[in-house]
């Protein structure tokens, strides 16, 4: 066999590569910034940093060894040297534009990771691919600050796909909101009057709190927060705070919730420690023209009405009595069934000081 011979046949046995190739290399050689790759071809490839990662500052020698094998796509087949230039990063650009190609006309769900928020909307990437999520198809609701998602993993579909405009339009808006009405289904599915349930303060009002029960939002009012008064549902609740609640009741698609379990319902032993005649001791509370309300204990007020604060006429409890200030006084009056107590401070003054005047309860009935 002539010398001629076998180098045509060497050139024979080495296989050809074309531009826009995908060739699989095995490395021969590794720098900081650039790999040697033999692919099969009469000459070898060459692969800088920056066409293996997007990390400008990553030494390649910790990531790639000799004898590693690296999918690569051709992007010059001669680089005026003789050599190939290969990039590991169009390679993998490639492999994922077709997958999104797959995943687009399947409706496919994906995950990618939000690498940069813009005015507009989300730049998500997917195996090196760039999507953009468009800021009306991030949610089902308003987002007024896309800035929580950066670096986030999100689940989109690809409602667009032309590579050649370089725009793949994905939206995130019909997976929550097929999410969404999963749980709902879901919720009112298992639902009832009595569950108790751990949910999530959404947002706040002046008359109550709308909890998040995963699925449906239920409203908890600021008279059911606690068997105490409530004066504002801010200084008990914050937004994203768990909260135990009581499912009240359910009227269509309205959930009524409720803190006020029963086993903590302060008028339960109300009968044995507030009877007729018991001598207690409260707190002013509040006060009305009429009276004063007279805390006893949590959730259980009594009313003190104006005529039984003392012997001599008292206009109005505010001009005796103070917000906060501890009073003596003897129950003559206890409607449990109506959360109803009366109270007279006048009961406890010997007779001949002053007659104990009968206790108006239709005005207790004023609370």
């Amino acid at each position: 066999m002539s010398e001629m011979s076998f180098e045509q046949m060497l050139e024979e046995s080495l296989k050809s590569v074309h531009a826009g190739e995908i060739v699989t290399g095995t490395v021969i050689s590794v720098k900081p910034d650039e790999i040697a790759l033999n692919i099969g071809y009469k000459s070898d490839g060459i692969m800088t940093r920056s066409d293996y990662s997007a990390d400008n500052q990553l030494d390649l020698t910790t990531v790639v060894s000799v004898g590693d094998e690296i999918e690569c796509k051709v992007k010059k087949v001669n680089d005026g040297e003789g050599q190939v230039v290969l990039s590991h990063r169009d390679a993998l650009q490639s492999k994922a534009s077709e997958e999104l190609r797959k995943a687009f006309e399947e409706n496919a769900i994906l995950t990618g990771k939000v690498v940069q928020v813009v005015k507009g909307g989300l730049n998500v990437e997917v195996d090196g691919a760039r999507i953009f999520v468009p800021a009306s198809l991030v949610s089902d609701s308003f987002e007024r600050d896309l800035n929580k998602y950066q670096g986030q993993d999100i689940q989109f579909v690809i409602t667009e796909f032309n590579p050649a405009k370089r725009r793949i339009i994905g939206d995130r808006k019909q997976i929550m909101s097929a999410m969404k009405k999963e749980q709902h289904d879901k919720l009112f599915s298992e639902l009832k009057e009595g569950d108790i349930r751990t949910g999530v303060v959404k947002n706040l009002t002046d008359f109550g709190a709308f909890i998040d029960l995963g699925g449906a939002d239920g409203l908890l009012h600021i008279s059911e927060m606690s068997w105490g008064r409530i004066e504002n549902p801010k200084k008990l609740f914050k937004p994203g705070q768990e909260v135990e609640v009581l499912v009240k009741e359910i009227s269509g698609e309205r959930i009524a919730l409720t803190r006020k379990f029963p086993n903590e319902n302060p008028w339960k032993d109300a009968e044995s420690k507030y009877a007729v005649g018991e001598i207690v001791t409260g707190r002013v509370a509040r006060m009305t023209d009429f009276g004063a309300f007279i805390e006893l204990d949590k959730g259980i007020d009594a009313l003190l009405h104006v005529s039984q604060i003392s012997k001599d006429h008292v206009n109005k409890p505010s001009d005796v009595l103070e917000p906060g200030q501890e009073i003596e006084a003897r129950v003559v009056d206890l409607d449990v069934d109506n959360h109803k107590i009366s109270l007279s401070i006048k009961a406890l003054l010997p007779e001949e000081e002053g007659d104990v005047a009968d206790v108006d309860v239709e005005a207790a009935s004023e609370e």
